[in-house]
């Protein structure tokens, strides 16, 4: 007998540990347990945002792929629509038809748009110091009253004509801008150009050019000051006439600073959505919340608004 109970002990005790190890196996694979790709295309505006949710996400979820590509807010959503993407990114508010034919969406995150010019603009000076009025830029972009930069700075003096670029395709940018001006994206009119780059390119190679461009891409990520070749003119929002402190963006901590005091006015300000057709499935709504929950520590780092405490747990709420 005495021989027998070592060798029960031992036996008990290996049952023990492979128990154990069992469990912290079970454990790895249920906390590695994702796997797969999603698909995600549309609004420029969101895109920079998105590589870095999913990088992140990755290397909490190694075995999920993700296939990111940007094309403009209506790009995304015909696509989820359609079922070609898993979800579609739009930065402007979601259409009551688009509800109807089955948009799921979440905000997760604000931005703005912001008026660009050429850094040689001939009166770059007036503009910084009195900034524009809202009239000002729908006799820019909406009905032509207004086609030299002297006009538009009362300086006879000024003769060069205002080069106006818009976008060329469906997107919130422009939808954003606008619906500022009182009208939609098709009432824009201007040289149509395709993507936020594209426009921002087009305003730094024409210095007469005129655009208007989402946060990220007005400004460098790296200085936070405007992109090389373009400026960020002020908005003269309460109209007297003079760009005051909060009305100037020369940097991007102002522009951000401007948006989240809601000193910025909505639009052009707006929040950012990710849409799925129906309620999404199980991979795609683990994303979706933890986008809403660990990844909105990225936000700020990435040049983004973080929504309120009180809507980020409302668009949770819609995940349940």
């Amino acid at each position: 007998m005495p021989f027998r109970k070592p060798f029960f002990c031992l036996l008990i005790l290996l049952i023990a540990l492979g128990s154990a190890c069992n469990r912290a196996n079970d454990l790895n694979q249920s906390q590695g347990s994702l796997q797969g790709t999603i698909t995600i295309s549309g609004a420029w505006a969101l895109y920079p945002m998105m590589i870095t949710w999913g990088e992140q996400f990755q290397k909490v979820h190694p075995d999920v792929q993700f296939d990111i590509s940007a094309g403009g807010a209506g790009k995304g959503m015909s696509d989820v629509l359609a079922g070609a993407v898993d979800i579609g990114m739009v930065s402007r508010e979601i259409y009551p038809e688009e509800t109807e034919m089955g948009a799921f969406w979440i905000a997760v995150t604000k931005d703005a748009v912001f008026l660009t010019v050429n850094a040689k603009n001939p009166i770059w000076s007036d503009l910084h110091r009195t900034g524009l009025t809202r009239e000002k830029l729908i006799g820019i972009f909406i009905t032509a009253d207004i086609t030299t930069w002297g006009q538009l700075v009362d300086r006879s003096d000024v003769a060069e004509p205002i080069h106006v670029f818009t976008r060329s395709d469906a997107a919130g940018a422009p939808a954003t801008w606008a619906e500022y001006l009182g009208k939609k994206q098709e009432d824009l009119i201007g040289i149509g150009v395709y993507g936020d780059p594209g426009i921002l390119d087009a305003v730094i190679k024409d210095p007469l050019g005129i655009g208007y461009n989402n946060l990220n891409y007005a400004y460098d990520f790296d200085t936070h000051k405007p992109v090389a070749g373009a400026m960020v003119v002020p908005l003269d929002v309460n109209g007297n006439g003079i760009a005051d402190p909060q009305e100037i963006y020369d940097t991007k901590d102002q522009a951000v600073n401007a948006v989240a005091a809601n000193e910025y006015p909505s639009p052009p300000a707006r929040k950012e959505n990710l849409v799925t057709k129906g309620p999404p499935a199980p991979l795609v709504k683990a994303f979706l919340r933890w986008i809403l929950t660990d990844g909105q520590k990225n936000v700020d780092e990435a040049g983004y608004i973080a929504l309120p405490a009180e809507e980020l747990a409302a668009e949770l709420k819609k995940l349940d």
